[in-house]
This record gives C-alpha cells, structure tokens and sequence, in this order.
C-alpha cells in the first residue's frame, strides 16, 4: 500500500461498489479503457474510493467467494485484445518475483485440466500427496501449459498495475475484498492441508456456513473448509501473513469478509444439508491480527461485521481500531436503537445502502410491507418517490469515515441490475454496467453531494 504516514480512512471519504465484472463487456475485459474512464468518472464525480469484489479465479457460478487461488487475478476480467505488457525478460522478471505463489497455482490448474477438473483429493495419490519426483515429472510434462498460465497471471498484474497508477494520479484509492475462506478443491487446500480441518484424503470434516439469519432462516451453508487455528498457530499463522502481504501489494484498503469468524466460526459437519446444526467454536483472530500489524504495518483494514455480532467481536475489532459497516437497508426493523440507523452511527464505520448481498434499494424499498415503508418516510420526512435519494444521502452525511454507494443504487435501478441472492448458485455476478450511463451530468451531482457533507 502507499501513503503510509496517510492512511486512506484517516479523513472523511466517499466510494462506489461496482465489481469489476461489471466492466466486462466482450473481450475487453475489466481492467482496460473501461475501468479507466470509470476511475476518471470517480474522480470527476468527488468520489475516492473505488470498492470492488474479489479479483479471483471463480468457479462456473462465477462466484469470487470460491476462491481457487486467494493470490492469483481472474484472468477473465484482463483485456484480451491488449498486446504482451514487456518482453520476454520481463515476463522472466515477472515468474522469478512470484514464484512463491505463482508456481503452485500454475502447476494446480494445469493438473486439474488434465484430471479432467477432478477435485484433487481424487488425483493419482503421488500427486495428491504432493511426491516431489511426481512434481518434477508433472511440471516437464506440463511446461507449455504452465508457461502460457504464468504470462495469462503476468497479463493481469500488468494491467492491473496500470490501472492503480492511474487511479493514484486521480486521487482514487483502491478497497479490495479478502474472502475469509477458501474454496475446497483450491491450490490453498493442495499445498496446506494442514492448514485446514481435512482428513487424510484432503476432504473436508467440518464445512463453513452461518446460522439462521436475515438472509436464511436455515442459515447459509457454504461448504468452505475450515482451518485448523492450532496449526495455524504453531507456524506463526504463515498461511495468513502470505496472503495479506500480497493483498497490501494489491489494494489501498482491505475489507476482511466474515470478520467475526476470527473471533468465534459457525462449524458444520461435512455431509451436513443444512447450516441450522452448526456451533461456535473460538478462533484465535486476535493473535492472527497482532502478527500482522507487526509484519505488515501498512495494511489498513476494515472488518465485515454483519449477521450475529457478540461483544467479543466488537472488542476485537476495536481492539485493533478496525471500522466495520453499517447498511442502511438494514435499519427499519421497528426498532429505534437499530445500530444500522444514520442516529446511531459512529465514525468508526463504512456506511452502505446495500450491499453486494442485498437487493438494489429501489428493489429493497418495493419490496417492504406497508410498515416498514411507513417507518422510511416518517425517519426521512419524505413521500416514496424521493426515499431513495433519502437513503443515499443520509449515507454520505452520516458520521461514518467512509461512505459506499452500490452503483446500481447511484443508477437508482431495480432489481433486474441485483447482483447476488446469499444462498443461490445461479443467476448471481451477471449485472453488467449499462453503456452511456457514466454521465457528465450524474458526476455534477455527486461532486455537488460530496461537497455538500464534506468527503470530496
């Protein structure tokens, strides 16, 4: 990250979410002259943050919580029309100063498509194990394919380089996203068994989920491995420090998914059908936390503390002086102390709309009964067609550091442009950002606003 003696949150700021998948539009990809204009409109508009999603590999429900790598970029989001970034030195440059990742990864994929995308707990057994002559005999027999993965991984940190100078010269900072978990069948779980809760054929024992909630009144499953905190202890939690030190290379800011999870996880039982028979179990999140601060004293982050947040949790985000979020269409519930509410914010929060998880809130807002409207208008003293606007403004005057708005809710769109339904694997991540609508006129209106409530 740069600007150490400054960090990003040490003033009143203003973002948009807009997922990088949202810019994909044929084989431009994400990262190339869309990305740029949009970071141009940014500025532009007085916004300095541009938040996204994962920039992970995704699986085929194109979701970036299942993550196959937490290290390497999505190459589907890279321009594919772009020419080679350098030469072949510099490609050279590019395997030798990510070798710490970028082998494993490269030899996981490669592997994977010549098992036929078989899990690898259901590889030949030499490879499964990790022999290191079956290796050595693996990357001769695959060194085409592990070449041309390493220059797809070399295109997207050069681009994805170059996007990030051009956003630091127009003074937009970038907020980055860190899955809490891993996906099952991942390089992570292949290199670190013993990093996670597996048996001795790399299975899972005990999956991730959530209990009951807004979303789910089952509770979420999500079927993510879990680690195993006493190993991770005993190595100086390596496999954490490995990967924030390349989110701090990566991002500006660093949102850390699931935050409460570091203080106490949902475990389930693999084979489980739903996430309701789960339990807390402790998690030794604040000494994971203190080892970073001490080996990365430039990461900036801010904890996901939504769902079911005890005391404990709190105590460990603000023992480490970590915002978390607020969310704003979860304040009208009836009751007037709902922490959500823009009254009970404190400084120490992002403040949000929705979320990626939530409906856009023209759809949120249609979609209340005749008394969760009613509570609307009366906080806001305003009739049903002037609320959303409502929201978004008390969004960027509330106390909170640093205010986010979905750009589906800047577009003001219904629930045709939602990005994501928790608890689903189709229809999610499709929600492209529509042509034209970056307008000159809507950047006058949000520099005006930033302005107006002090973040611009």
């Amino acid at each position: 990250m740069s600007d150490v003696a400054a960090p990003v949150l040490s003033r009143r700021r203003s973002g948009v979410l807009l997922p990088a998948s949202a810019l994909r539009h044929d084989h431009r990809g994400a990262l190339g002259d869309g990305a740029l204009r949009f970071i141009d409109w940014l500025a532009d508009a007085g916004f300095t943050v541009w938040q996204l999603l994962p920039l992970v590999p995704t699986d085929e429900s194109g979701s970036p919580y299942w993550a196959r790598s937490d290290r390497a970029g999505n190459i589907a989001l890279t321009d594919a029309l772009a020419p080679d970034p350098g030469s072949e030195d510099d490609f050279a440059a590019f395997r030798a100063a990510s070798s710490g990742w970028l082998d494993d990864y490269t030899l996981f994929e490669a592997l994977s498509a010549e098992q036929g995308g078989a899990p690898w707990w259901n590889w030949p057994e030499p490879l499964r194990r990790r022999d290191p002559q079956a290796l050595i005999a693996a990357r001769q027999r695959l060194a085409p394919q592990l070449s041309h993965l390493a220059r797809a991984q070399w295109r997207f940190d050069e681009q994805w380089r170059a996007l990030r100078r051009h956003a630091a010269a127009r003074g937009v900072k970038i907020f980055g996203d860190l899955p809490i978990y891993v996906a099952p069948d991942s390089v992570s779980t292949w290199t670190s068994p013993g990093d996670f809760q597996l048996d001795a054929s790399g299975r899972a024992v005990a999956v991730s989920g959530v209990p009951p909630d807004y979303f789910a009144e089952d509770g979420q499953l999500w079927g993510n491995p879990l680690y195993d905190w006493d190993a991770q202890r005993r190595d100086g939690f390596g496999f954490w420090m490995r990967r924030l030190a390349l989110q701090a290379d990566r991002f500006d800011l660093l949102r850390i998914d699931h935050f409460r999870a570091l203080e106490a996880y949902w475990s389930v039982a693999a084979g489980a059908s739903s996430a309701r028979g789960g339990q807390w179990l402790p998690a030794p999140g604040g000494e994971m936390l203190a080892r970073a601060r001490a080996l990365l004293p430039q990461l900036e982050l801010v904890a996901e503390d939504l769902g079911v947040i005890t005391p404990a949790v709190n105590a460990l985000r603000r023992q480490f002086g970590l915002p978390g979020m607020r969310v704003l269409q979860f304040a009208f519930d009836g009751n007037a102390a709902n922490l959500h509410l823009p009254h009970a914010h404190s400084a120490d929060c992002v403040v949000y709309t929705g979320t990626h998880d939530n409906d856009t809130t023209v759809g949120w807002y249609a979609s209340l009964d005749e008394r969760a409207r009613d509570h609307v208008r009366r906080y806001f003293g305003r009739p049903d067609h002037e609320v959303v606007d409502a929201l978004l403004r008390a969004g960027l005057s509330s106390v909170g550091v640093l205010a986010v708005l979905p750009m589906q809710d800047i577009l003001q769109l219904g629930s045709g442009a939602r990005l994501n339904r928790p608890g689903t694997t189709t229809g999610n991540w499709a929600w492209r950002l529509p042509g034209a609508s970056l307008t000159p006129d809507l950047a006058a209106r949000y520099r005006d606003l930033n302005q107006l409530y002090d973040r611009s």
